[in-house]
């Protein structure tokens, strides 16, 4: 009797065991679906990425030569007035010159200079940016530096100034420009109006 009433118990067990199978064989086959559609999607998502970022670096090289052209602009605007701009500041430049190299190997200088204004006792070096930035008045600071040394390696010892000109300048960026002792030169009205560092701000000599 015992033998009899455990075959029927087995088989009930046997059976719901292989639902249970095939509930999760189902339930695995949906998984791998849907894993395949995940994987098309990351696919699709990659693609994308790829793309944006591909338009990404053609649209930050058009804004880069956009700014180079400003930049040209602004300096075939700027320098030819610069003189007599300053001259309303107190200063007599007997000479001019733009987009000067300047190459020492041997002492580690290697700049450019946009503009520069100078007579026998001081230079102004002037940065020209389209939209000058905290990082771009930074490189200034660094450039008088090696033009100081520059001059003193042939024996130059006039005072160097430093000024910043750009077509938009952020107040917060003025104010930066102006704490390192810089002139700001930027536009105003058909022309253009030179801010000098005054009250708490002093204009640096290197």
């Amino acid at each position: 009797m015992e033998a009899t009433q455990t075959i029927p118990e087995w088989r009930a067990t046997a059976d719901e065991i292989w639902a249970i199978v095939r509930e999760n064989a189902r339930g695995l086959k949906e998984l791998r679906e849907s894993q395949k559609e995940t994987d098309k999607l990351f696919k699709e998502t990659r693609e994308q990425i790829k793309e944006t970022d591909k338009q990404m670096k053609l649209t930050d090289k058009r804004i880069g030569e956009l700014g180079n052209r400003f930049g040209d602009i602004v300096e075939y605007m700027i320098v030819p007035n610069l003189v007599e701009r300053f001259r309303e500041l107190g200063f007599e430049f007997t000479r001019t010159h733009r987009d000067t190299e300047i190459v020492d190997r041997k002492h580690d200088i290697v700049l450019e200079v946009d503009a520069f204004l100078e007579n026998g006792e001081k230079v102004i070096i002037v940065e020209i940016k389209s939209k000058p930035n905290t990082r771009d008045i930074d490189d200034h600071v660094e450039r008088m530096e090696k033009l100081r040394k520059y001059a003193d390696l042939h024996n130059d010892t006039r005072k160097y100034l430093g000024a910043v000109a750009g077509v938009i300048f952020n107040e917060g960026e003025k104010t930066y420009a102006l704490k390192q002792g810089f002139y700001v030169i930027e536009p105003s009205g058909d022309t253009f109006s030179i801010t000098e560092p005054t009250g708490k701000y002093r204009p640096r000599e290197w």
